[in-house]
């Protein structure tokens, strides 16, 4: 079986931990590394995040390098409102006694693409910050990459963050800026999975009954609307329990912001896509972001009939099949769930229900 060799850079993050399950999930995944990027959380916090599903996913050592700890101009900004305390909703992972890599999650980007030249597929799921101190640091980064898939932005379709901006590129849009600006004269054009489609994929308490049944978790995995806000997980198998745990958090987010109880899993989506670039029908476009607007800051624009006269630098993700994904993310995380945890059908008694 091939693997895809990647680069992944997280701001973990709900859907982000689900994106590092669904990677992890998949033999023809191969992580080089980590880049832990402030967004969600605080840099220091995303590496913990990272390193303790790590741990509860029983992974070989993959390095997690700290990224800048702010944006390149903007103070930083969190939301741990939308992803809990500690940016994994309500899950509480064991702190891991894995350490964080000696170099800066930029060199990291710089070194394994020069070392794997063409073979290496970049994955953002986060802000851009990393990349772009990547791309001043090595101007050719974009040109050694395989191909680059980024979660971010929003086109001709409302904000998550502001009226007219998506998070990631709102918490740096400068980054943004230098990383699309990168790629206007390289052979590889980033795929971009923005709001318009990743809001498209939206998880249900059904999606996480039926992974859970696919691991062999007890007792069934049922995650109600009615439900209390203290309720947690009695799941028997650990991944299940966290992984419903912190979706649980996610969809009282979206309900309470008048979304319905789902979770939408933008960055799953987009570690689906850097593996498998099929899943989506895309088009070209020449995207900029904007920096000076009163209302617009962060908005992310795309040329897609070429008014501007400057070549395409993305490719937009615009079709693909909800279904389908989440057909593959029960499948593969399920099935993982229960080879890591082959004997785990016994109902977890420790935790308080209500």
């Amino acid at each position: 079986m091939d693997t895809t060799k990647l680069i992944v850079d997280v701001d973990t993050g709900i859907d982000d931990s689900l994106a590092l399950l669904f990677l992890l999930a998949n033999a023809e995944a191969e992580i080089l590394g980590i880049a832990s990027t402030a967004g969600n959380v605080p840099a220091q916090q995303v590496a913990a995040n990272n390193l303790a599903w790590l741990d509860l996913c029983r992974s070989p050592d993959i390095e997690v390098a700290v990224g800048s700890p702010v944006p390149l101009v903007i103070p930083l900004r969190t939301t741990e409102d939308t992803h809990g305390p500690q940016g994994i909703g309500h899950a509480v992972l064991p702190r891991s006694d894995r350490t964080v890599s000696s170099r800066s999650a930029a060199q990291l980007w710089v070194d394994l693409a020069r070392e794997n030249a063409g073979v290496a597929v970049g994955l953002v799921t986060g802000p851009l910050t990393n990349l772009a101190l990547a791309v001043r640091a090595e101007p050719e980064l974009p040109s050694l990459l395989r191909r680059l898939v980024i979660m971010g932005g929003a086109f001709n379709y409302a904000g998550n963050t502001t009226p007219t901006t998506e998070w990631n590129i709102s918490v740096d849009p400068e980054a943004a800026k230098v990383v699309f600006d990168a790629f206007g004269a390289a052979d590889r054009r980033p795929i971009v999975c923005a709001l318009d489609l990743t809001e498209t994929i939206a998880m249900t308490p059904d999606h996480v009954r039926r992974l859970a049944q696919r691991a062999g978790s007890a007792p069934e995995e049922a995650i109600a609307e009615t439900d209390a806000s203290t309720v947690r997980s009695q799941a028997s198998n650990p991944v299940v329990r966290h992984f419903s745990d912190a979706v649980r958090f996610y969809m009282e987010f979206h309900r309470d912001h008048q979304q319905g109880f789902i979770a939408h899993m933008h960055d799953p989506f987009a570690a689906a896509v850097a593996l498998d670039p099929g899943l989506v029908q895309t088009r070209p476009a020449t995207v900029d972001v904007e920096l000076a607007g009163t209302l617009t800051r962060g908005m992310t624009v795309a040329d897609w009939a070429g008014m501007w006269g400057r070549r395409p630098n993305a490719e937009i993700a615009c079709r693909t099949d909800p279904a389908a994904f989440f057909e593959m993310l029960i499948e593969r995380v399920g099935a993982f769930a229960g080879r890591l945890y082959p004997g785990a059908g016994v109902p977890h008694k420790h935790r308080r229900r209500r």
